[in-house]
């Protein structure tokens, strides 16, 4: 498995779990006690979260987890799934479908979206989809100041191209560099809803350094995710994506097909996280570590202890 075979692929050999965990609803699986199973996450905020949350799940049910957090980048972070590195990644049916696969145009049902990424991923990359959670929908959205929007008028990304012909000096937007080239970043939006930037008013920043950045009118558009909870603590508006470009970024398990099939109890390991996991419980939680400087594992075993998911050792 995975932890055990990561020397010499470009990646850290992982560390433990930080926290211990006792079983509660997730409950020991004797298939998989004492199986080393590494997990991996992306390097922002609610990848960090999702990724203690499966660590926690897999550790109440008897394996010994390693911890391979905050991968750099989307890609990396797959081929390291994918090459053997990781075990499990947390991942976004959007993601998958535009960036992983190549496809142009999203499906606006989540289910369908879902079940077409499924199939494609499995067929064509033998990578396995479970604990799929259509109550977290953390897609791509453009939110606005407040004075923006009241300044403005803007309500949805319509009013950009009009925005931007009656007030050109307003047409800045402060993007990611993931966002500035990915098929369903700023290129996709700009051909969708009709409009070209122009290249000295678009602002590469760091994805964290968006949200105050927008907030404090650097620039008048900026690129969020929509279970951030950055967008509540500093009034951002989001705008409706009225023609539907965005995919539907569904969050789920990744696992390789063989390693599902040789432990096809992870699906109900996981599962039930996906069944109390919520937009606005998600976006608490990233709220609690960018806004409140919690740290990550803290806040994911907390919401675990508190779902009744797990017991904290020694509170009972």
């Amino acid at each position: 498995m995975a932890g055990l075979m990561l020397s010499g692929c470009g990646l850290s050999s992982g560390s433990s779990l930080p926290l211990a965990v006792e079983p509660g609803i997730i409950q020991p699986v004797p298939e998989l006690e004492g199986q080393t199973i590494t997990v991996g996450s992306k390097n922002f905020t609610e990848q960090l979260i999702m990724g203690y949350l499966g660590e926690f799940a897999l550790a109440a049910a008897g394996a010994n987890v390693r911890d391979l957090s905050s991968i750099q980048g989307s890609t990396t972070a797959r081929n390291a799934l994918t090459n053997d590195q990781i075990d499990i990644l947390w991942d976004y049916t959007g993601t998958s479908w535009v960036n992983y696969n190549g496809n142009t145009d999203p499906i606006p049902d989540a289910r369908a979206q879902f079940e077409a990424v499924k199939k494609q991923d499995l067929e064509r990359n033998g990578v396995a989809w479970v604990a799929v959670d259509y109550q977290v929908d953390n897609t791509y959205a453009f939110a606005v100041n407040q004075d923006a929007a009241q300044r403005l008028g803007v309500q949805k990304n319509s009013d950009i191209p009009k925005i931007m012909a009656e007030h050109p000096e307003d047409a800045t937007f402060c993007v990611d560099t993931e966002f500035a080239s990915r098929n369903d970043g700023l290129p996709g939006v700009e051909e969708t809803y009709g409009f070209k930037t122009d290249p000295s008013k678009v602002k590469v920043l760091t994805e964290g350094a968006i949200y105050q950045a927008t907030a404090q009118g650097t620039c008048t558009f900026g690129e969020v995710f929509t279970t951030d909870g950055r967008i509540k603590s500093l009034n951002l508006k989001v705008l409706a994506d009225d023609k539907q470009f965005f995919p539907r970024y569904n969050i789920g398990v990744t696992l390789r097909d063989e390693m599902l099939k040789r432990y096809p109890q992870l699906a109900q390991v996981f599962q039930p996280i996906s069944e109390k996991l919520t937009n606005e419980e998600l976006m608490k939680l990233n709220a609690q570590v960018d806004v409140e400087g919690r740290d990550p594992a803290d806040v994911a075993r907390d919401w675990m202890a508190e779902q009744g998911l797990v017991k904290i050792p020694g509170q009972g």
